[in-house]
């Protein structure tokens, strides 16, 4: 590891315990900071209305650390806006977003687009599939951008047990993070080696920032933010806060295979722009007749910054 990176774990590595609510809250007083909270949700009933509901009453109704509680929901085919809108969030759907701009699927569009419709100086992103989800994932990466005038992206870290049975097995989650994302991180982008969640889905940073970082549209999303938030403004004013343990639903392999190959792609995309290979990925299925393949396209479309598309910059000078 990089003495620069030693260096930054220890000035740049906290726990959510390290900021008490009641500094959090002077803290955002004093600056007139607001803070959103952006949950992208695709058929989440099962979570995503107990996450709405712990943020709400603990930290918009019991104190007032979150401004507005935003739901996207990205074309659920079960009851996720519904059950998200009685818990208390706000609910938009990703299609009337920008509608002049046909929307692509992928996380990172709806994360993208988010963008449009919250108005925080401090926009926090939190997965709509967490179990026994805690405040602390809130509050913790927020804290560093309420206290800390030079920090502008934060991401949440974390224990990731894997669930696959009646016990969890601890350190077995995050198996893209290990097999892909660890391994380019320590190859390409030494500086960024120090991030223990670096694929994470709950991070927060400032809109200033935000809007001027392209979004890639699918998985990659993740790594090509925190990638390209190093190069914009420098590893000090990256952090990260220890937020506990997450649980969530695990996918199968071959989707695994399908998040391995966007990150891969776009690590690539910021390695090498205009000497790019043809992005299909082939996985095997066995059928009546042996092994089957199928092809997938993997995920390349970027958005660019947002400051770059007129309806946001009409709707922030408004």
């Amino acid at each position: 590891m990089l003495e620069e990176v030693e260096h930054w774990l220890t000035r740049r590595s906290w726990s959510a315990g390290d900021r008490t609510l009641d500094r959090l809250l002077a803290a955002k007083a004093a600056r007139g900071a607001t803070v959103s909270v952006v949950l992208p949700a695709l058929d989440e009933q099962e979570t995503v209305g107990a996450i709405v509901a712990v943020i709400r009453r603990e930290l918009m109704e019991r104190v007032r650390l979150v401004d507005e509680l935003v739901v996207i929901d990205s074309g659920s085919a079960d009851r996720t806006a519904e059950v998200a809108a009685a818990a208390g969030a706000r609910v938009v759907h990703r299609d009337t977003i920008l509608p002049r701009l046909p929307a692509l699927p992928g996380k990172g569009e709806v994360l993208w687009r988010s963008l449009l419709v919250t108005r925080g100086d401090i926009v926090c992103f939190v997965d709509a599939d967490l179990r026994e989800f805690s405040p602390d994932f809130v509050s913790g990466i927020v804290g560093p951008l309420l206290t800390e005038p030079e920090v502008q992206f934060v991401k949440a870290m974390y224990d990731r047990p894997l669930r696959q049975g009646p016990a969890p097995e601890a350190g077995q989650g995050g198996r893209v993070t290990e097999l892909v994302a660890r391994p380019l991180l320590n190859l390409h982008w030494p500086r960024l080696a120090g991030f223990v969640q670096p694929l994470g889905g709950e991070y927060a940073a400032r809109r200033s920032l935000l809007e001027r970082l392209p979004f890639p549209v699918g998985y990659g999303v993740e790594l090509g933010l925190l990638v390209d938030a190093l190069h914009t403004v420098g590893l000090d004013a990256l952090a990260q806060v220890d937020v506990g343990v997450r649980l969530h639903r695990h996918q199968d392999d071959r989707a695994l295979g399908r998040m391995a190959a966007a990150i891969y792609r776009t690590a690539q995309l910021r390695l090498q722009r205009g000497h790019l290979v043809r992005p299909l990925l082939t996985q095997f299925e066995r059928g009546e007749d042996g092994f089957v393949p199928r092809t997938h396209t993997v995920d390349t479309e970027e958005r660019p910054p947002m400051r770059e598309i007129a309806e946001y910059t009409a709707g922030r000078a408004a």
